[in-house]
């Protein structure tokens, strides 16, 4: 991690650049921060770095001084690729995914603005990147170019003591971070959840992703959308696609990319439910010549969910009462009862059990079963019937990647 500093004031990182977490990583050449002082490349006796607004107004940077701090910040980078951020309050939300971002850059430039800003020439010239700590307005961008560095240190390995620690950070996974307690275990009537105190490894994780959904879901379900659900479902998650008549070359295709999705998503081996006993011996000798790993065979949606409910009450047989698996039937479009992307999402995430995700041909969809644990979802909101549907095992793809795909 590489990053460089213009700035009017250096001093403001004094104290930032040699303490705690971020001094310890520049002491341990984890990262390096370059400062840069913008007043070195001013011009006059008095090194002179800003002027009066065109039109009225206060004092901006000067785009000439600006530039020559900037080729110093490039030149000292050498070949490594630079790419130049402005901490203003008209740019982009920093978030997370700026951050990860921003950290896979060879070289980071943050130029500290001041006054009343910074010449507009330079930033169309030269800015590669606006951002903004929130909506408001600082009196220069020290504090957020500060955020930055340290949102961004945390991201290399050996900075933060433990490596899983930064995986459990709030937004890491899309999700806000579970509670957290030490000692004494009683505090003002307050007490630890017992389950922390178990020594159960398994549970106190299970219990943390529970914390996690449910503090995500109070306090913040904008997150819901981009979010992966993967590591949050407790039962398992598994994958069952419908198919009625059978077309030799189009199927096999489609049960092998079917097959691929799985393995991408490490579902396991998918469902495949085809209702005529036929037909279902055709599809199983595709299988057997399409895919590596051969997908299971059922001959209806019940046969799969009873084979989900059963693995799920003989790996846990500690549990009388399993919750049902839930189903999410995939749509191509609106239709009436059916929920959006989030929605569903935000009913996985609630139901603490296994999920199934479920989608079929056109002719297989008017058959699936009516079942008080079935969520229907659409891809879009769109309920033109004239229009195209997507390919199966395309709407799958898009489907899974909304669901479980990463950030």
């Amino acid at each position: 991690m590489y990053v460089s500093i213009i700035t009017a004031f250096p001093e403001f990182f004094n104290n930032f650049l040699s303490t705690s977490i971020v001094g310890r990583a520049v002491k341990n050449n984890l990262i390096r921060v370059e400062i840069i002082n913008l007043r070195d490349f001013g011009r006059g006796n008095y090194k002179q770095i800003d002027d009066y607004a065109f039109g009225s107004g206060g004092m901006v940077l000067s785009a000439p001084v600006l530039q020559d701090a900037l080729d110093e910040a490039v030149n000292r980078a050498g070949n490594k690729k630079s790419f130049v951020v402005y901490p203003s309050p008209q740019g982009e939300l920093l978030t997370q995914e700026v951050i990860e971002s921003l950290y896979n850059q060879e070289h980071v430039i943050i130029l500290c603005g001041h006054y009343e800003g910074v010449d507009e020439r330079f930033i169309e010239e030269n800015v590669n990147l606006e951002l903004t700590v929130g909506d408001c307005v600082l009196t220069g961008g020290e504090i957020p170019a500060m955020t930055i560095i340290d949102a961004m240190s945390r991201l290399v390995p050996g900075v933060v003591g433990r490596g899983e620690a930064v995986k459990d950070d709030s937004f890491y996974n899309g999700m806000l971070d579970h509670p957290h307690y030490t000692r004494p275990e009683t505090w003002r009537g307050r007490e630890v959840p017992k389950v922390l105190l178990s020594g159960n490894e398994a549970k106190i994780n299970s219990w943390r992703r529970e914390q996690a959904v449910d503090r995500t879901l109070e306090r913040r379900p904008d997150l819901i959308v981009k979010a992966s659900i993967r590591d949050y479902i407790t039962d398992g998650i598994y994958f069952a696609a419908g198919f009625i008549d059978v077309n030799n070359k189009q199927d096999g295709a489609a049960i092998s990319a079917l097959s691929s999705l799985c393995s991408y998503y490490k579902l396991g081996r998918p469902f495949i439910v085809v209702p005529d006993r036929i037909m279902r011996r055709d599809i199983s000798e595709l299988c057997a010549l399409n895919t590596r790993e051969t997908p299971r065979v059922l001959g209806s949606l019940e046969r799969v969910l009873e084979w989900i409910n059963s693995r799920v009450n003989s790996r846990d047989k500690t549990r009388e009462n399993a919750s049902e698996c839930l189903v999410i039937n995939i749509l191509p479009r609106a239709e009436s009862g059916a929920v959006n992307i989030l929605e569903a999402k935000r009913i996985c995430l609630e139901h603490k059990g296994s999920v199934l995700f479920f989608i079929a041909d056109a002719s297989y969809e008017e058959r699936v079963l009516n079942n008080n644990n079935l969520i229907k979802a659409a891809l879009t909101s769109e309920n033109d019937s004239a229009k195209e549907n997507l390919p199966l095992a395309l709407r799958a793809s898009a489907a899974l990647d909304r669901f479980l795909g990463k950030r």
